[in-house]
C-alpha cells in the first residue's frame, strides 16, 4: 500500500477515535436532572393504593432515584407555603426526565388526578466536575 494511503487510512481512525471520545465526554457531562413535584392528596387511600405503585414503577424503570419526599418537613422561606407533599427526584439528565414523563403520563392524569392535585416541574441540575 502507498505511503499517502496509510496516512489517510490513519487520519479517518484517528478522526473517528477522537470523535468518538469527544461524544463520550460530552454524554459524561451531562448534569442530572431533577423533578420536583407539589402534591396535594385529596383521597389518601386510593392514592396510595391505586396511583403510588404505578408512579414508583415508572419513576424506578426510568433510572430515577428519590431524594426527598413524603411527609418529609417543608417550611416556605418566601411566598405561599407547599403543597401537603413536596418529592424531589433525581434523573442522569433531562433525557431520562423525559422518559419517565412519557411513560407516567396517562398514569398521572387519569388515575392520579382522581386522587390528588399536582404541580410537577423539572430543572437541570450542575454537571460534576
Amino acid at each position: 500500500m502507498q505511503a499517502k494511503y496509510k496516512f489517510g487510512l490513519a487520519l479517518a481512525a484517528g478522526f473517528s477515535l477522537g470523535a468518538s471520545a469527544i461524544h463520550g465526554l460530552h454524554a459524561a457531562a451531562s448534569p442530572p436532572a431533577y423533578v420536583i413535584n407539589e402534591i396535594t392528596v385529596k383521597d389518601e387511600d386510593g392514592y396510595k393504593k391505586d396511583f403510588l405503585p404505578g408512579a414508583q414503577k415508572a419513576i424506578d424503570d426510568n433510572g430515577g432515584k428519590y431524594i426527598a419526599g413524603g411527609f418529609n418537613q417543608t417550611f416556605s422561606i418566601t411566598a405561599q407555603p407547599p403543597a401537603d407533599r413536596v418529592v424531589i427526584i433525581q434523573f442522569e439528565n433531562m433525557d431520562k426526565v423525559r422518559a419517565w414523563r412519557d411513560a407516567a403520563r396517562d398514569a398521572q392524569e387519569k388515575i392520579g388526578s382522581k386522587y390528588a392535585t399536582f404541580r410537577t416541574f423539572a430543572v437541570e441540575g450542575v454537571a460534576q466536575y
